[in-house]
C-alpha cells in the first residue's frame, strides 16, 4: 500500500515515485497522439528482455539521447550519433536495439504518410475500442499487430512487446481487480 493508501496494481512498486506516476497516469490510458506512442514504442523495444522498471528509471535519460523521441530526427541517424548512444551511460546501450529505433522511426514515419497518423494505424485494429482484459502477456490482438509491423520492417516489436505496448498506450486496459483504476470503479 502506497502513503496515499490507494491499491494499485502488484506490479506498481510503492517505493518508486515515478512508477507510481506512470500507474496512476499513463498506463491503461487511451492515448491517440503520435509523439507519444512513437515514445512508448521506442521505450518498450528497450524493455525487451529487462524491467519496465529499469527502462522508466531511465526514461528522461533516454528523451535527452533520443531527441525527445522525434522520429524525423531519429531516422537520420548517423553512425556518429549511434556512437555516441553507445557511450551514453544514462541509456540501455544495446546496438542492435538501438538500431531497432532508428529503422523503427522511419517505418513510423511511411506509416504515418500512408495512414495519415500512426494512431489511426493502430486504432483501426480494434474500431477505436478500448479492450479490457488481465493476466495475459500476448493476445491474438498483439500476434496481429506484431506479425504487420514486422512485415513492414519493424523490430524488436514481437507479440509481447507489442503486447506491453498496447497496454501502456491505453488500447488495452489490464488494471487488476483491486487497483483504484479498476474499470468500473
Amino acid at each position: 500500500m502506497h502513503p496515499d493508501q490507494k491499491t494499485r496494481c502488484q506490479w506498481a512498486n510503492p517505493k518508486n515515485p515515478k512508477y507510481i506516476e506512470y500507474h496512476d497516469n499513463e498506463w491503461g490510458v487511451p492515448c491517440r497522439d503520435d509523439k507519444k506512442l512513437f515514445e512508448m514504442l521506442v521505450l518498450e523495444s528497450f524493455q525487451a528482455g529487462l524491467s519496465w522498471e529499469c527502462v522508466l528509471n531511465k526514461r528522461d535519460a533516454f528523451r535527452a539521447a533520443f531527441d525527445g523521441f522525434d522520429p524525423r530526427k531519429i531516422a537520420m541517424y548517423s553512425d556518429d550519433k549511434i556512437q555516441a548512444l553507445m557511450s551514453d551511460s544514462g541509456i540501455i546501450r544495446n546496438r542492435r536495439k538501438i538500431a531497432a529505433a532508428i529503422k523503427n522511426a522511419q517505418v513510423f514515419l511511411d506509416m504515418q504518410r500512408q495512414f495519415g497518423s500512426f494512431s489511426v494505424y493502430l486504432w483501426g485494429f480494434t474500431e477505436n475500442r478500448v479492450i479490457f482484459e488481465r493476466g495475459k502477456c500476448s493476445s491474438g490482438l498483439s500476434d496481429i499487430i506484431s506479425k504487420d509491423l514486422k512485415k513492414r520492417g519493424m523490430s524488436f516489436v514481437g507479440t509481447t512487446i507489442v503486447y506491453s505496448y498496447l497496454q501502456a498506450v491505453g488500447i488495452i486496459n489490464s488494471h487488476e481487480e483491486g487497483c483504484f483504476l479498476f474499470p468500473g470503479k
